[in-house]
């Protein structure tokens, strides 16, 4: 809400302007009993009452500034470089849209264009776009783009069970439309790649596994290779999920035969916010690109043989042609993207694989504790990253209620609702660098403590 000052001598003017004697003039078409009704407001407040106010409402919220976290699936506590709010703060990143006039969009063109360049980089692609709304929708566009590729003449799409539920649900959403043939949810959720393998045939359009998958499993290369060679033979296309912070670590999809790269940036400079605004990682074969939804910045020379950038591809008809649109998405996420590559840039190489190492050593820590615990067992098979799938020897809401109340720690994700092949009481576990040793003792006290009270 604005509020504009205006004199008397203001008001006067404007009304005469418009041919009316006063303002209550304006609303003549609203019936006289429910023009002006009698509003039951509470005294007014000055700034300082209201900032209190505000101060106590958000303080009611079970933040991560008084609270430890081992919550995961999807989203994820990262400490987040002074940097990063110090860059995306400044006015012409924090003010700036779409940029289509180049000459006076350098700035975010610029940045855009280092984003794309690290996206690509890290994922082993060609190609980067700038940008998605999250993972889900990135996941869903690169199943859109593998169908046009193919030209619709195929309607088998083949998904991993391990890929994030959420975004597979959206996969679904977005293709509500077509009629289509989703095949390989219902596989085990762990040892499914030769399952996965032959559902493969020649009406398939994608096939797509997250690595590390959901549940926090890491395939080898070698075998994705595999999957994907079989994925190619039958001229399919191959979408891989990846947490950028695992890439820091683990071979980047391009090198295990992806055609496309899809995930989600919040990880990588941009806070939990309670769910969002999120960032959609995209990146694809450059042989691909003109299926690729959102833009694409590239850099070039002006007239005076001088470095700028511009909007290289955009796909018009998705604001003025829609019946011949591949996508809808119709804008990107600048500053969620901006975030990222100023996180990427102040980390490094070095510096985001030491992240990530953090990450994996923390989670084997903490494996290796809570498998010592009666009652606890630890599922994953082979290797994880930063999550691990639990079975524990009382409901996850329970534990996760104790925990949160009694240790100000918030617990795993609940995989009953995803997984109930799993069987009862499963909990998916995450740790970040930011989770010390000493948290993670807390945690193992607070679970043993938790099963001693109640005999479990």
């Amino acid at each position: 809400m604005t509020f504009v000052v205006n004199t008397d001598a203001d008001r006067a003017e404007m009304l005469a302007a418009i041919g009316v004697q006063q303002i209550e003039d304006l609303f003549h078409d609203v019936p006289a009993a429910h023009r002006f009704p009698q509003l039951d407001l509470p005294p007014a407040l000055t700034e300082a009452e209201v900032l209190a106010d505000l101060r106590a409402m958000a303080d009611r919220n079970a933040d991560l500034e008084g609270n430890v976290s081992f919550l995961g699936a999807g989203a994820y506590h990262h400490f987040i470089p002074t940097l990063v709010d110090f860059v995306i703060s400044r006015s012409e990143f924090y003010t700036s849209y779409t940029p289509y006039q180049p000459e006076v969009s350098q700035g975010t063109l610029q940045a855009l264009f280092e984003y794309q360049t690290m996206i690509a980089t890290l994922s082993g692609m060609e190609v980067s776009n700038a940008s998605h709304y999250d993972g889900a929708t990135s996941t869903a566009e690169g199943v859109i783009m593998a169908l046009h590729l193919t030209r619709h003449k195929r309607t088998r799409i083949v998904m991993a069970p391990t890929v994030h539920p959420q975004y597979r649900a959206v996969v679904r959403t977005y293709l509500q439309g077509y009629d289509l043939e989703f095949v390989g949810e219902d596989l085990p959720p762990f040892d499914y790649l030769d399952a996965l393998t032959e559902l493969i045939d020649d009406n398939t359009a994608c096939v797509v596994v997250q690595n590390p998958d959901f549940l926090g499993a890491i395939q080898s290369p070698a075998r994705l290779q595999e999957l994907a060679d079989a994925v190619h033979a039958h001229k399919a296309l191959f979408l891989v999920v990846a947490n950028p912070i695992s890439l820091g670590l683990l071979t980047p999809p391009g090198e295990y035969g992806a055609d496309i790269y899809a995930g989600e940036g919040q990880a990588t400079g941009n806070a939990l916010n309670f769910g969002g605004p999120y960032l959609g990682l995209f990146a694809c074969r450059m042989a691909h690109v003109r299926k690729s939804a959102g833009r694409i910045v590239g850099e070039t020379v002006d007239v005076e043989g001088k470095r700028g950038f511009v909007l290289t591809l955009v796909a018009r008809e998705q604001f003025i042609r829609r019946e011949k649109a591949s996508s809808n998405i119709c804008t990107n996420q600048n500053l969620n993207a901006l975030a990222c590559a100023v996180y990427l840039t102040a980390l490094g190489k070095q510096g985001l694989r030491q992240v990530a190492q953090s990450c994996t050593d923390n989670a084997h820590y903490l494996a290796s504790r809570i498998q010592e615990l009666p009652g606890y067992e630890v599922l994953n098979p082979g290797h994880f990253f930063h999550e691990f799938v639990v079975r524990c020897p009382e409901p996850v809401s329970a534990i996760n209620d104790y925990l949160l109340h009694e240790k100000n720690i918030v617990g795993g994700y609940d995989l009953g609702q995803d997984y109930p092949e799993l069987g009862d009481n499963v909990m998916l576990l995450c740790t970040t660098e930011l989770n010390t040793p000493e948290q993670m003792d807390r945690l193992v006290e607070g679970l043993r403590e938790r099963s001693e009270a109640h005999g479990a």
